[in-house]
């Protein structure tokens, strides 16, 4: 299965039922009254963090979602049954955007976004009964469902992450300390996707992500750039590794060259726990003097010989025990935002175009061709305040006023509505 951390997607929840307008039927009753049921509501789309999902490939492939509509309402008071709600399950370390805007941080298994809420169904003719009106008879339509596109972007959940520049021996160091096998040449970027290997020291086990080559400039976006940077974002550890036999960089540079990437990426990362680790030492035992002067605490290892990988094993393993004490585990976040947006009123191609929450809901539910409904729908806008809105932003009687879908002539106090 391919790796894909990267998804644009659209959901679309459910529209709401209409709600009935009906009345009973009943020989010798025969005033037996209003008795249409409500519609009900439609169904959400929910995203849902799951371990068994590792992989953002399928919502790439398939990035339209929808969820059922909610069912009509009918007579003798019977409601229309809730839409069906969709489940996407996702990739645990999935965070969520709408624009540039942060939305949600599935960090843990089981966490879940609500990413497009379910429209609310129509009341029936039933609802609107009162002493003064027992026949109405009209009822709403359901309410349409969010639809919102979103991207998602996934993080990987690793204890360890492995940053180094192209060919350092990442990917061959955790073939040798996990089951994983990562694609291993002698070129540069043989690793394009990252790779996770758990490793096993004792009883203990920590994650090690592999990721793709560092080069500088990275956090420009050069190279794999932020493809690169953001799965280290959460890793408790960062290993930096540097290869002794290469001959085009000197070593002793390269970890200053690393650790200023990731600062200028996020300043937090640069204040993780870190261990300097000199691959290929088997070869490179000139460079080694130098680097072990410059950083004493560093590891060198051989991933061909085996010299120093259980030193390693354990080192890591007991660093990572550390930063899990003095950092807990991710918590997943929801960002909770006001849906009410205030009504506006602003020119558009020649009419008044309204814009709210509210009065756009209002129209949505109003069905044009019941004259009492349009009357109600007429009053709720005044009560509301857009008469008041569009007179204080210079419309006169007869001027074309759009809200959502529908347009009609501007009147005062009266008017005709039409769809």
């Amino acid at each position: 299965m391919a790796f894909v951390d990267e998804a644009a997607i659209e959901v679309l929840a459910g529209a709401g039922g209409n709600g009935s307008a009906s009345f009973h039927h009943e020989p010798y009753k025969p005033k037996g009254g209003p008795d249409g049921g409500d519609g009900g509501d439609g169904g959400s789309v929910v995203l849902r963090a799951d371990d068994s999902v590792g992989t953002l490939l399928e919502l790439q492939h398939h990035p339209h979602i929808k969820a059922g509509r909610g069912g009509h309402g009918a007579g003798k008071r019977r409601h229309g049954v809730r839409g069906a709600d969709r489940l996407v399950p996702v990739p645990t370390g999935t965070v969520v955007y709408e624009g540039d805007v942060f939305i949600a941080d599935l960090a843990g298994p089981g966490d879940e976004l609500v990413a497009a809420r379910g429209g609310r169904g129509g009341r029936g003719n039933a609802r609107y009964a009162t002493p003064t009106r027992r026949a109405p008879n009209y009822a709403q339509k359901g309410e349409p469902g969010e639809d919102k596109r979103l991207h998602l972007e996934l993080r990987l959940l690793a204890d360890v992450g492995l940053v180094g520049f192209p060919n350092a021996g990442k990917s061959t160091l955790i073939s040798r300390i996990s089951s994983a096998r990562p694609r291993i040449a002698d070129y540069p970027f043989t690793t394009t996707v990252p790779n996770l290997g758990v490793v096993r020291a004792g009883d203990d086990t920590f994650v090690v992500a592999d990721i793709p080559g560092l080069i500088p400039g990275a956090h420009r976006g050069k190279g794999l750039g932020h493809r690169f940077l953001r799965h280290v974002s959460r890793a408790a550890v960062l290993c930096y590794m540097i290869d002794l036999a290469a001959t085009d960089r000197d070593p002793l540079d390269d970890v200053e060259v690393l650790k200023g990437e990731v600062e200028a990426f996020d300043p937090d990362l640069a204040t993780r726990p870190s261990l300097v680790v000199a691959a290929k030492s088997d070869v490179g035992s000139e460079s080694a003097v130098a680097v072990r002067s410059e950083w004493p605490d560093s590891m060198f290892i051989s991933a061909v010989t085996g010299e120093g990988i259980d030193a390693l094993v354990w080192r890591l393993n007991e660093e990572v025990r550390r930063a899990r004490a003095l950092r807990p585990a991710p918590v997943g976040y929801i960002r909770h935002t006001v849906s009410e947006r205030p009504i506006t009123v602003a020119k558009e191609d020649g009419s008044w175009r309204v814009r709210g929450a509210r009065p756009e809901r209002a129209v949505a539910v109003s069905d044009f061709d019941d004259d009492d409904s349009v009357v109600r729908l007429q009053r709720a806008l005044i009560s509301m305040g857009v008469e008041r809105a569009l007179e204080r932003a210079g419309a006169r009687a007869g001027d074309e006023v759009r809200i959502g879908a529908v347009s009609f002539d501007f009147e005062p106090e009266a008017g005709s509505v039409t769809s």
